[in-house]
């Protein structure tokens, strides 16, 4: 499919959903109340639900998902691995667990900046060991190993500050919280995550080209004048600002940057320049998409975010894990 359709397309569908996204929720607001609300005018109730709730839930939606799906497209065309993305990888549970610090600690309350920042710190804590295994021509398999290591002490820190709760309430908090959820989000998330989210896509796009150097190997992108350690650091301060931003306000969602990659790399020509901006969007429209479904799941509480795309990421991980299971041998 030609670049600029496919872009345009997912653009359009990712608009669409978080258009959608706006009348959708426990009082419904027909599309004529919405849109006189986004004209400046309406009633006030019809303002305060769709100003104070349901745009900033639509705006980080589409925010987070395109961090993730960003993430997880050059973390697979960096490590050369159709597994690799930021939960599979410890990324997201590790910049959980900073946030959990932050939360259980009172340093967010006292500093909300505090609270993105310590998600960034653990995400850098578990990218960097991977990043230096990956420079080390480990097997894929050696990096999904390592990436579970880090996820299981990522667990075991979260189990730990959860068992040391001062009180039930904050167990609470911080269980709901790991579970991932746009919901009851306001302006100041968003204006906690989206500088977040600018800064790692930057970041992430910069080396587009190297990684398609990349898909030659070390050595051939040596010779075609890479400088593999500045790519290194600018992938790991990408995928550590932008994820750490996005968990900080939405919790621990996973395997959106797992799923989308895979979806749209057939309609490009599979190089993973022309992956990430597809992937982006693609992230951007799953994840508004998955919060809608949220909403229209008919429970007793609310689905949370993150249990719905483990849902859906699961299977896609265990058909590309056994895929690739001829290549660890």
């Amino acid at each position: 499919m030609p670049r600029p359709l496919l872009l345009s397309l997912l653009a359009a569908a990712a608009a669409l959903l978080a258009a959608v996204s706006l009348t959708l929720g426990p009082a419904h607001l027909p599309v004529v109340r919405v849109l006189a609300v986004l004209a400046g005018g309406g009633d006030r109730v019809a303002r305060i639900i769709v100003l104070d709730l349901r745009l900033p839930r639509a705006i980080l939606g589409l925010a987070v998902g395109a961090m993730l799906g960003g993430a997880g497209a050059a973390l697979q065309g960096y490590l050369r691995n159709p597994l690799a993305e930021p939960s599979v990888l410890g990324a997201s549970p590790a910049a959980a667990l900073g946030a959990v610090i932050a939360l259980y600690f009172g340093f967010a309350a006292a500093v909300p900046l505090l609270l993105p920042a310590f998600a960034i710190a653990g995400a850098v804590a578990a990218l960097v060991p991977l990043l230096l295994l990956a420079g080390s021509n480990e097997s894929p398999l050696g990096l999904i190993l390592a990436g579970v290591a880090v996820s299981a002490a990522a667990g075991a820190g979260i189990a730990l500050a959860l068992n040391l709760a001062p009180n039930p309430f904050a167990v609470a908090e911080i269980t709901t919280w790991l579970m991932g959820s746009l919901a009851d989000r306001s302006f100041a998330d968003v204006a906690i995550a989206l500088p977040c989210v600018a800064a790692g896509l930057g970041l992430l796009l910069w080396d587009a080209r190297a990684l398609d150097a990349l898909s030659l190997g070390e050595d051939g992108a040596r010779a075609l004048g890479v400088n593999l350690r500045a790519v290194r650091v600018r992938l790991l301060a990408g995928v550590a600002i932008g994820v750490g931003g996005a968990v900080a306000v939405a919790g621990a969602i996973g395997f959106v940057g797992l799923i989308v990659p895979h979806l749209v790399r057939p309609l490009t020509d599979r190089s993973p320049s022309a992956v990430l901006w597809p992937s982006a969007l693609g992230g951007a429209a799953l994840l508004v998409a998955a919060d809608i479904g949220v909403r229209l799941i008919a429970t007793d509480t609310e689905l949370r975010l993150g249990v719905v795309t483990a849902f859906l990421g699961v299977p896609v991980f265990l058909y590309y894990l056994r895929r690739e299971r001829a290549l660890w041998s």
